[in-house]
């Protein structure tokens, strides 16, 4: 399993940027235990319906602040209060700031160092996202509006999103595909290519795709397939895909461990210009399962190669160089992102 220093990509062992943590339908009980970052998170909705990030361990004893089902806290319902959390152990209580604020068997003075580490959160198109940065800053990429999701009046049906679990595979390897032209025919069955490109610009990079394909245009060799794929940030990609229900497709990874990505996909599908009815739900659902079978064939691959820490790059491959560069933006410190962008930014 190659790490993050094997793919000399910078300061940092993980990137900085927006990522998914959860599915806001995770948050309908009790606190979520987590794991990303090669650290432990409990993620809880306040009573406000407002999610909210915490380190999962109690600074007093160090007691997991989600993973108990025993305790008379947890069993009678009382673990969050308002926008607070309560430990399970000895029933000390922080608020949404992370500072304990009730220590329940008192009265006594309650230390200043009594403190959970807090993460921003926002919570959009049925997910919650987290901002991580290991420079402790506050977010200079700005979280995609998802805008589609409250179009469901225009016939925009939500995605369902699919869990491809954690694997075993660099997400350099992921962010590699932007630039792949290669795989398009063996691995998607493209045909007939039209157009393809990269832009570069700052924290998002653009692939245009446009081409025939094997079965998703029903057999018609003149029909073309488009697709305008973009990274925002390192981490969630979105493509708009063409044609007579177009769809805007998401692939969200996140780091578990260094080397270790949980993955998840999800399709949103415009099925009519109307709320949809029942058949035209089961025919969105039918694309979405047509778009997830194709990224696994991405996953079988990612799972069953080596690392590339370099590509024995061609002239007629895609810009693979130019987006490992673009990526290490995310690695290091955000004063020197200008300097990536310098080196990358414009079409290819």
């Amino acid at each position: 399993m190659a790490q993050t220093a094997d793919y000399n990509l910078g300061q940092h062992t993980f990137p900085r940027g927006w990522f998914m943590v959860a599915r806001s339908d995770e948050l309908a009980g009790k606190p979520l235990p987590l794991r990303y970052f090669a650290r432990d998170f409990v993620l809880y909705r306040g009573e406000s319906g407002r999610p909210y990030l915490v380190d999962a361990y109690c600074p007093h004893a160090g007691a997991h602040l989600a993973r108990n089902s025993t305790s008379y806290i947890v069993r009678d319902g009382e673990q969050v209060e308002g926008e607070a959390i309560r430990c399970p152990f000895h029933g000390w209580r922080f608020g949404p700031d992370g500072q304990c604020d009730d220590i329940p068997y008192g009265p006594c003075v309650i230390p200043k160092a009594a403190r959970l580490k807090t993460w921003p959160v926002e919570e959009r198109a049925g997910i919650v996202w987290m901002w991580f940065d290991e420079e402790g800053a506050e977010p200079d990429i700005a979280l995609p509006p998802f805008a589609e999701w409250d179009m469901g009046d225009q016939g925009w049906v939500h995605w369902q999103l699919d869990d491809f679990g954690e694997l075993a595979t660099h997400p350099a390897e992921i962010v590699d595909n932007m630039a792949d032209i290669g795989h398009m025919a063996p691995i998607h069955g493209s045909r007939n290519l039209i157009y393809f490109d990269n832009e570069f610009s700052g924290a998002k990079i653009s692939q245009s795709f446009w081409a025939g394909h094997r079965t998703l245009v029903e057999n018609d060799t003149d029909a073309v397939l488009s697709s305008e794929a973009f990274y925002t940030g390192p981490a969630i990609l979105q493509a708009r895909l063409g044609g007579q229900h177009p769809s805007i497709m998401v692939i969200a990874h996140t780091p578990v461990e260094d080397g270790v990505i949980r993955m998840h996909h999800g399709l949103m599908v415009k099925i009519s210009d109307t709320r949809p009815g029942p058949e035209e739900l089961a025919m969105a659902r039918a694309y979405q399962e047509a778009s997830r079978d194709a990224l696994a064939q991405d996953v079988e691959i990612w799972m069953n190669k080596r690392p590339a820490i370099s590509i024995l790059q061609v002239s007629c491959d895609g810009p693979f160089g130019k987006v490992r560069v673009w990526y290490q933006q995310f690695y290091n410190p955000r004063a020197n992102a200008a300097a990536y962008h310098k080196r990358v930014d414009g079409r290819d």
